[in-house]
């Protein structure tokens, strides 16, 4: 029996849903049949004119509806951050599996709420760090937990933007808690947190410090200033569970950075690179041979490293942004198909949640935060 998936909100991650959604089946082979059963938009003839547009079978523009209505198996959320906590207890109580675009909610609080509410449904459910889906970033893991480099000691983070950095932009609903949370951590740092602890385990403690590089911007309508609430730049250093140490860095007022993420793991036999801007690469330095040999490699993504294969068949061909993606759409339904939890579930993103949580307390209070 086909998997009904249930849109809610058509924007970009919204259109990546459902283009993933699409195509997981004919680059996959081993996924449940999909029919997409209802999107949500509004108003109503925007919501008919994305389902033609996206192929799904029938619109609304209440998104209450769409969660109980018996044809939707999985509902998909990809609205506003402030949305996401209510649309997801809703979704759950009517028995749905879920699959909520980060964050899951705009305090941890919250987000623990989601998560027992998953628990007691006893349904799937998956949260949008599709970057962890990257076939590098798992052929990273491979190579960390294998030993390749050694034992891991350090790592390195960086993800930055420059979506407000310039200080005229308009004042937005990004800029205040009650709308979207945090800022750079929120809506960045936190893709930062999950591939560091995909990579190195859990967080054991941190300190931290925040910035609001722009204190005020102008109101749209003219009519003065409105405050920025939440962070532009954080800063953190961490302890992980396994006694190493690291540091995270995140701004979204960085002149001239497009999605960068830039990470190193540090081992006591050498390191791996990466850089998103290379989406495709690993950079990766062993210590062994000849001093005037060694160097840093590159490890090309190819078939070798799954699932890239599924995508295509020869190395150097490249990945883009919406495969990871579609790469967690086929793992959220082989989970449901299979009974298992996907990952990240809500339990496995509430970890991440929390850090970057503790990273905003630490940076308030000036002192180190146990997680």
């Amino acid at each position: 029996m086909a998997l009904g998936p249930g849109l809610i909100g058509t924007g970009f991650m919204g259109k990546a849903h459902a283009l993933a959604y699409r195509a997981a089946g004919a680059v996959f082979g081993d996924l449940p049949p999909v029919r997409l059963a209802r999107l949500c938009e509004t108003p109503l003839d925007r919501a008919r004119t994305m389902a033609g547009k996206f192929g799904f079978e029938a619109a609304t523009e209440d998104w209450r509806e769409l969660a109980a209505d018996p044809a939707v198996d999985i509902v998909a959320i990809t609205t506003p951050n402030a949305l996401h906590r209510e649309m997801a207890l809703a979704a759950l109580a009517a028995g749905k599996h879920v699959h909520c675009e980060k964050p899951m909610a705009l305090t941890a609080e919250g987000a623990r709420e989601m998560a027992e509410a998953a628990r007691a449904a006893g349904v799937r459910t998956i949260v949008g760090y599709n970057y962890i889906h990257n076939p590098a970033i798992s052929n990273a893991r491979r190579l960390v937990a294998d030993g390749t480099i050694g034992r891991p000691i350090h790592f390195r983070g960086t993800v930055d933007e420059d979506y407000q950095a310039d200080p005229d932009l308009p004042w937005t609903r990004r800029a205040r808690r009650a709308d979207a949370g945090l800022g750079a951590l929120g809506d960045l740092g936190r893709h930062l947190v999950s591939v560091a602890q995909v990579l190195m385990g859990p967080v054991e403690s941190l300190i931290a410090d925040t910035q609001i590089a722009h204190e005020t911007r102008p109101l749209a309508d003219g009519a003065g200033r409105g405050t920025v609430e939440n962070e532009d730049i954080a800063s953190a250093l961490v302890r992980f569970a396994s006694g190493a140490q690291g540091s995270l860095a995140t701004s979204r007022s960085a002149w001239g950075r497009k999605n960068r993420l830039d990470w190193e793991v540090h081992g006591t036999r050498g390191m791996i690179t990466f850089s998103r801007a290379r989406l495709n690469e690993l950079r990766l330095y062993i210590n062994e041979g000849a001093a005037g040999v060694q160097g840093f490699r590159t490890v090309l993504t190819g078939p070798e490293h799954p699932p890239y294969g599924a995508f295509c068949p020869a190395p150097g061909h490249q990945l883009g942004f919406g495969d990871p993606k579609t790469i967690e759409v086929a793992a959220f339904l082989r989970a449901i198909a299979g009974d298992r939890e996907a990952h990240p579930a809500f339990s496995d993103a509430l970890a991440f949640e929390e850090v970057i949580h503790a990273i905003d307390a630490a940076a308030g209070s000036g002192r180190r935060v146990t997680l």
